[in-house]
């Protein structure tokens, strides 16, 4: 850290901290989240060997930002040797459940499975991230990049490893003392005693591994938050808002990226873009002041969209070399 000198206005500090392998980008809907996430992980697989982006929006913005089209198995990106993507749909892998908790007729665990199931508040989230585990747990990348849905989401989302966590250690414990009941009442319709203790396995061994995966996100050496916003009030707001929960769930965050920053040229008469860009430098100066000890890159309104691997990878320059603004008033 620098002592009471403003951080570097970069993310350089992300792509050097090699021991970091959870990496989420988030913030309000329309930000630039997903073209912040995609420039990182492109700045990422620059330093690493082997780098996936996965997107928990049902959005699906991914495909858009590349211009190829991806699933819920991660598949390598065009143009790249060791960056991969993949788009998991929350409703999807909730039907998924549902439908393989529904097999066979008379199964006495098909309604109650969908009855707990809607009953859960975030539980799209839960699912999508049960999924994420169970896809990441079979592969070997260095470093995984999230690409998440809007802030309310993202923090469900975040805290859901601690509540499964609970929740399934609960059911542990109560599959110790009701499982041969269980067992006798069950069994038949899941096609045998057998497969209840197997259900029960299966969640033990979940559980195991969600402990393992909420330390590490638990962990600043391996996880941090990357905050990314724009220069208005309610964006502000919802960062502020964001890191106080970050904090409270012991999640590290230390870089906010304030994406479309307006610079109108010295002795512009657009009155719009002056008047923007004046609003604009309040909150930005706001910010710069509020998160002193924060990693603060401003990145500059392009006046095109930025799509595609050359578009994305120039764009990506600027997340880790400042942008310098022309002569602005």
């Amino acid at each position: 850290m620098a002592d009471l000198d403003e951080l570097e206005p970069t993310l350089q500090n992300i792509i050097d901290q090699k021991t970091l392998r959870w990496i989420f980008v988030g913030g309000k809907g329309g930000v630039g989240k997903t073209t912040t996430s995609c420039s990182l992980a492109i700045q990422l697989a620059r330093a690493r060997k082997s780098v996936l982006i996965i997107s928990t929006d049902p959005a699906h913005n991914l495909s858009d930002a590349f211009g190829q089209k991806f699933g819920k198995e991660a598949r390598k990106i065009d143009g790249f040797d060791n960056l991969s993507a993949m788009e998991i749909d929350p409703s999807g892998s909730m039907q998924e459940l549902l439908e393989s908790s529904e097999s066979g007729q008379g199964n006495p665990l098909g309604g109650m499975m969908q009855d707990l199931a809607f009953s859960i508040p975030g539980v799209d989230e839960a699912m999508s991230f049960a999924e994420v585990l169970k896809q990441v747990k079979s592969m070997s990348y260095d470093t995984i990049v999230f690409d998440t849905a809007p802030t309310g989401h993202t923090l469900r989302f975040l805290q859901f490893p601690t509540v499964l966590e609970k929740a399934l250690g609960k059911l542990s414990q109560l599959s110790g003392r009701f499982g041969p009941m269980l067992n006798g009442i069950m069994g038949q319709g899941l096609g045998g005693p057998g497969n209840v203790d197997e259900m029960l396995q299966k969640m033990e061994s979940m559980r195991e591994t969600i402990s393992e995966v909420n330390t590490q996100f638990k962990n600043p050496d391996m996880t941090t938050f990357v905050c990314v916003c724009i220069a208005e009030f309610l964006s502000l707001y919802e960062t502020e808002r964001m890191i106080q929960e970050l904090t409270s769930y012991e999640i590290d965050t230390h870089c906010i990226v304030v994406n479309q920053l307006l610079y109108p040229k010295k002795g512009s008469e657009c009155e719009q873009c002056n008047a923007r860009r004046k609003m604009q430098k309040k909150y930005l100066d706001q910010m710069i002041e509020l998160y002193e000890d924060f990693n603060v890159v401003k990145m500059p309104l392009l006046t095109e969209e930025v799509r595609g691997k050359d578009k994305l990878e120039k764009f990506s320059e600027m997340l880790i070399t400042p942008f310098v603004p022309p002569d602005v008033e």
